[in-house]
């Protein structure tokens, strides 16, 4: 959470710029099938990340999705000042999640071992800050 401090007058306001996020933890797919699609969504708009995220085929998509919208509406929820038209995704972060291990066996009494992969997705989300010039 950060925090600035402003002096108004002989009023001492403290501003408070909260971090909005939202986890998704041991989800079932790859993060190096799900991160390529964490770089297209990232610094985009929650309106044009949602679309893209909805018109993708992947799986790592729709669990993409999921996340994106968790942290809007934990962003709606603590602010009721913000709209959809007002977020922007912020940060997109996939790391690895816990592996599953399973023996495979083979032929003549081999064992192969079988990995199924796990990801943890991390987003944060921010109001659009307007400059005017």
């Amino acid at each position: 959470m950060l925090s600035q401090i402003k002096r108004e007058g002989s009023k001492v306001v403290m501003l408070v710029n909260r971090r909005y996020t939202a986890r998704g933890k041991n989800l079932p797919s790859s993060p190096k099938k799900v991160r390529p699609i964490a770089d297209n969504i990232r610094g985009k708009s929650y309106v044009k990340a949602i679309a893209v995220l909805c018109s993708m085929p992947n799986k790592g998509a729709k669990l993409l999705e999921k996340v994106v919208k968790s942290a809007a509406s934990n962003a709606m929820y603590h602010n009721k000042n913000l709209s959809e038209d007002m977020i922007f995704v912020k940060m997109v972060m996939v790391d690895d999640g816990r592996r599953r291990k399973k023996i495979w066996p083979r032929a003549r009494g081999r064992a192969d071992r079988l990995v199924n992969r796990n990801c943890h997705i991390f987003v944060e989300v921010d109001e659009k800050k307007d400059i005017k010039g």
